[in-house]
């Protein structure tokens, strides 16, 4: 696995727009206080091309003008990681263009973002074989004041911390609106992890049991995984080959799918191959959260489809769509605790 060099003092970020931009508000308005942060940190901005416009259908610009931003930035040599601007909704449609070949040989630089940018975020390791971080996209580093998780992100780019531990308290109803853009996470619920693990006849309980997983990290937001499952871009099974030696820690976490959509494409993910060296599952909250529908809640269609494997499955933990966010790194080793409503993460870069 390459991994990237972190960002250095008085380094260069790059803010690209694969998917959506910060043409419009609150996003205008976050990134811009972001860019003034970090510049007044001492840090180099360099703002893509496509970061205001709003030109695309799902993305910022065209897939070709969206594809080509990514193929510059990837490979230019005056930006030292890159931020994603924004989420979307079809920034697949930028795939064909993009060069991944280039980028498998260009040196490693990070790209952070989450949503529609699992697109990158998880083809990056699995294409490219270059570990790529799954957090927040880079408006919510507007906010003021930074939460936790904000200061987890930037210091895990930074190369100052390999560990890190989820929050007590998490955003089920967001303040933040066009005419308030720096309204930082409004914490209106408390954390509370639910573990689910086989007992002595190999039935799937509900415990609160200490766990320890290890393994290697990958996934993203199941609308996007759903989507490339089965198409060229699926290369998880050489993926796989290629890292024999650790167990896949899968997680996932859900934007627009409703429960029956996340078990659909549970099920899809699983027809693929893709679960075959699976060592756990970490499940984060999905946007629709608590929504059942006909009886069935988002625990049960996640039980429903990875029971079957008869390995642990913690869910509600800190990072999707409903902040804040654990920075999650797609291709790296990483020991994952869980005690009570405590989840630690540590990292090794191997």
């Amino acid at each position: 696995m390459r991994y990237p060099h972190f960002l250095p003092e008085n380094g260069s970020i790059g803010f690209i727009a694969p998917s959506f931009g910060a043409a419009t508000e609150p996003y205008r308005s976050a990134f811009l206080n972001a860019r003034a942060k970090f510049e007044a940190m001492g840090y180099r901005c360099v703002t893509g091309p496509n970061a205001f416009v709003q030109e695309g259908v799902g993305i910022s610009n065209t897939p070709e003008a969206c594809a080509s931003e990514v193929n510059d930035f990837f490979t230019r040599n005056d930006t030292d990681i890159l931020i994603s601007l924004g989420g979307g909704e079809l920034m697949c449609t930028i795939l064909d263009a993009v060069d991944f070949p280039a980028i498998a040989t260009a040196p490693p630089k990070w790209f952070m973002g989450y949503s529609d940018n699992t697109n990158l975020n998880f083809l990056l390791p699995t294409l490219c074989d270059t570990a790529a971080i799954y957090a927040p996209n880079a408006p919510a580093f507007g906010m003021e004041p930074w939460h936790p998780a904000l200061f987890d992100a930037f210091d895990l780019l930074c190369g100052k911390r390999s560990e890190f531990e989820n929050y007590d308290r998490w955003q089920y109803t967001a303040l933040r609106d066009e005419e308030h853009p720096l309204l930082p996470y409004h914490l209106d619920r408390e954390t509370k992890l639910r573990c689910f693990q086989p007992d002595a006849a190999g039935e799937m309980r509900e415990t609160a049991a200490p766990l320890t997983l290890r393994g290697r990290l990958l996934g993203g937001c199941l609308d996007i995984l759903g989507g490339l499952a089965g198409t060229s871009f699926d290369r998880v099974e050489e993926f796989l080959e290629r890292y024999p030696d650790e167990p896949i820690l899968w997680f996932f976490e859900s934007c627009d799918l409703n429960v029956f959509d996340m078990e659909r494409v549970l099920w899809r993910l699983a027809h693929c191959g893709w679960f075959s060296r699976v060592g756990g599952f970490l499940i984060g909250r999905p946007l629709h959260f608590d929504e059942p529908l006909f009886g069935l809640d988002q625990y049960a269609a996640v039980l429903h489809r990875l029971k079957q494997y008869r390995i642990p499955i913690i869910m509600d933990a800190d990072f999707g769509h409903l902040p804040p966010a654990l920075p999650l790194i797609n291709g790296a080793v990483a020991t994952v605790e869980r005690t009570g409503n405590r989840l630690q993460l540590r990292y090794e870069f191997r």
